[in-house]
């Protein structure tokens, strides 16, 4: 099979087919195909549609491969033809070879799943035999090397001072209160003045909370309305058909 398709030999039908790839104009142009009026392809199509050109078999190099039924065949059969396959297929299921597989398998252990569905008490065991008889694992291999001077010689690490101190906590007295002179009692009449009552907090959401159920109560009047409207209307109409 040569490194020409069958256009790029219509494109340049003079080029040797022994020409090597380099040797081939290269051409990033559009095909004049797609240039050509409406009438002359509509030709074109009619004349490969009844005279199609015969060209020479088609060599391939690479062996086929068995892909079974295709997805769009499989799309396109009757409903009878699939439930039967699936029959046959859970009856006599067909053989396949081995499956040859090229990378080494990898021991993980256990995996999620099959942890997730066993029972509470094997997870309970599980948990006491490596609690009394942990596993032996291999030592580490680290590849990076250990820093030895992490913290340069320059630094001074200073602890808290509570770290430091170690007392017990002492609680000083409170300054003692000065003694109250003895005030003159008068027992004349003395004007009391009276107490005004401070106006309560305004809360910013009330105002808000008062349009809501404004409107709440004027949508459930309208819905009552329509309500008893259509109640009216059904009554008016059966009776009057009857």
């Amino acid at each position: 099979m040569t490194h020409r398709s069958n256009a790029a030999e219509a494109w340049y039908p003079d080029a040797p087919s022994t020409a090597p790839l380099f040797d081939t104009p290269l051409d990033l142009l559009p095909p004049p195909d797609l240039s050509l009026p409406l009438w002359r392809s509509l030709a074109g199509n009619l004349r490969d549609t009844f005279a199609a050109q015969k060209l020479p078999p088609l060599q391939l190099t690479s062996r086929p491969v068995n892909v079974g039924l295709l997805l769009s065949d499989r799309v396109s059969l009757p409903w009878f033809r699939t439930v039967f396959t699936n029959l046959g297929d859970v009856i006599s299921p067909e053989t396949l070879p081995p499956l040859e597989l090229e990378s080494q398998p990898v021991d993980v252990g256990e995996l999620i799943t099959d942890q997730l569905s066993h029972m509470w008490y094997a997870s309970l065991l599980r948990n006491l035999a490596d609690r009394i008889a942990p596993e032996r694992q291999a030592p580490l291999q680290l590849t990076a090397k250990p820093i030895v001077d992490i913290i340069p010689d320059s630094w001074i690490l200073l602890p808290m001072w509570s770290e430091v101190v170690d007392s017990p906590k002492v609680f000083y007295p409170d300054n003692p209160k000065l003694a109250e002179t003895p005030r003159s009692i008068n027992l004349g009449p003395v004007s009391v003045p009276r107490e005004t009552e401070a106006p309560p907090p305004v809360d910013p959401s009330a105002a808000d909370l008062l349009r809501d159920l404004r409107r709440s109560r004027i949508r459930q009047r309208i819905w009552i309305t329509l309500a008893a409207a259509q109640v009216a209307y059904l009554t008016a109409a059966i009776f009057w058909l009857h």
